[in-house]
């Protein structure tokens, strides 16, 4: 898939886990984990939102676009 989710580097970059980003954003540990695998077919705005917000960060911090070869 071409749209690359870089949600791992900024929850490193911020020194936040996966559970407290999840408890900020509401929702589940387990939708966290299957965001940053890049596992999902879309993602809300307002989810992405609540992300951002918890990150301090824009969107394309965390997703980024790779055309396939």
């Amino acid at each position: 898939m071409p749209i690359i989710v870089n949600l791992d580097v900024m929850l490193a970059k911020r020194k936040m886990r996966s559970k407290e980003l999840s408890e900020i954003v509401g929702i589940t540990e387990q939708n966290i984990s299957l965001l940053k695998s890049g596992k999902v077919k879309g993602v809300r705005f307002d989810t992405l939102e609540r992300i951002c917000e918890a990150l301090g960060c824009q969107p394309g911090d965390i997703l980024e676009y790779q055309p396939e070869a």
